[in-house]
């Protein structure tokens, strides 16, 4: 179920469903680039002004599913119109940073962001653009993402599904009439 905050500005509404924390795995594949699995943890938060702010971590993933080193980390800030149009500021850690546009698809939670600008600093990686796609399916939240360097025409190179942490001290809060002793709430 998608909660809508109090405090949400209210342009926001329609991107309520991308709020949280989120936790899941992928895989990443891109030519010239180690082909691997890899864990996530994204996050968008608001503090009531007309934006979303994003930050997501990767890493690489072994065999058994452990974390075996950092494979990127991005953050942001999404906006959406009146007329459903999303804009994303994004910096990556790889010395990258983007202007994403693109739709909130009309009745459906599912948003298509394409690059329309992209700067990079002299030592990032060859980068000329990208696609996203993100969507809230059965309550999780799965994207796709797709690139294009100089030298590969934009293809698929990311993909996750992540599901939604749930801090335990937010449904806590509303159970009424809880001793104080931290302990006999387990019993």
């Amino acid at each position: 179920m998608i909660q809508i905050p109090s405090d949400l500005h209210p342009d926001l509404v329609p991107l309520a469903f991308l709020l949280g924390n989120w936790e899941g795995a992928g895989v990443s594949d891109f030519p010239g680039a180690e082909k691997c699995n890899f864990g996530q943890e994204a996050t968008f938060t608001h503090d009531g002004r007309d934006f979303i702010e994003y930050v997501s971590h990767t890493w690489v993933l072994d065999s058994e599913g452990k974390k075996v080193r950092p494979l990127e980390s991005e953050s942001g800030y999404w906006r959406i119109d009146k007329d459903r149009k999303v804009e994303v500021v994004m910096s990556r850690d790889q010395g990258v940073i983007e202007v994403w546009y693109g739709e909130l698809a009309e009745g459906k939670p599912q948003i298509d962001l394409a690059t329309d600008a992209v700067a990079r600093t002299a030592h990032a990686a060859p980068y000329s653009g990208g696609k996203r796609l993100y969507g809230y399916v059965n309550s999780d939240l799965m994207w796709v993402g797709e690139k294009a360097t100089p030298e590969v025409e934009l293809r698929p190179y990311m993909s996750a599904h992540l599901k939604k942490v749930v801090d335990p001290r937010e449904w806590a809060k509303d159970l009424k009439d809880l001793p104080d002793d931290g302990i006999a709430f387990f019993r």
